[in-house]
């Protein structure tokens, strides 16, 4: 026999006219008429389509960059932050979804930026050396920067506006930016900066 009384963990309201519990979740508004007509809302939709098109655009990049590195900790890094972000892209779906939107992404211009700076560095720089590395993290850690400080707003805007659900996802991603950014730390600590200290220009450069 299944049990029916507790149905789902949503902050919905007890008397429910559905008849499944996933149904009533899905329909339940995530704000109320007034706060959906906030001005602050508007910008919070704005400002989640913007960070919901940078993810994606990540996606695409970080394989560049993993495929870029010299040092195969580094290369492992991108790999695993490649799975991270695709999971956060999911999890941003999840967000449009409560609001009762549909995923769609806005040009980012700063993560577009970001991105193309990196890229820049892979043809910049030689191939196998530290200092490429150096370069890479540096490019990585500007990225994480740029979504710490949106995640960080998001998450505080969302509980603000009323709704703790969504501003737990966005503070669950955000945890999750501020660790990749201290690996990246740790990795050019270990052993790249010191190994890039003590490489020298290429012997046609120094020709020239």
């Amino acid at each position: 026999m299944e049990k029916s009384p507790k149905k789902s963990n949503s902050k919905a309201a007890p008397k429910s006219n559905s008849k499944t519990g996933a149904k009533a979740q899905t329909k339940k508004p995530a704000f109320t008429a007034e706060q959906n007509d906030s001005m602050l809302l508007g910008y919070f939709m704005e400002e989640l389509k913007d960070i919901y098109w940078a993810e994606k655009h990540l996606v695409k990049a970080l394989p560049k960059f993993q495929k870029a590195a010299t040092s195969e900790e580094l290369a492992g890094a991108f790999e695993d932050h490649l799975a991270v972000t695709e999971d956060q892209v999911i999890r941003l779906e999840r967000v449009f979804e409560l609001l009762g939107e549909k995923p769609r992404g806005k040009k980012c211009e700063a993560m577009a930026g970001l991105v193309e700076e990196g890229e820049k560095i892979i043809t910049d720089t030689e191939e196998g050396s530290s200092t490429r590395d150096v370069a890479l993290i540096i490019a990585a850690q500007k990225v994480e920067h740029y979504e710490i400080a949106t995640y960080g707003g998001l998450a505080t805007l969302a509980k603000t506006i009323g709704n703790e659900e969504i501003g737990n996802i966005l503070g669950e991603i955000l945890e999750e930016e501020k660790e990749t950014d201290e690996l990246l730390t740790q990795i050019a600590e270990n052993n790249i900066n010191l190994s890039a200290v003590a490489e020298r220009e290429s012997e046609t450069e120094e020709e020239s």
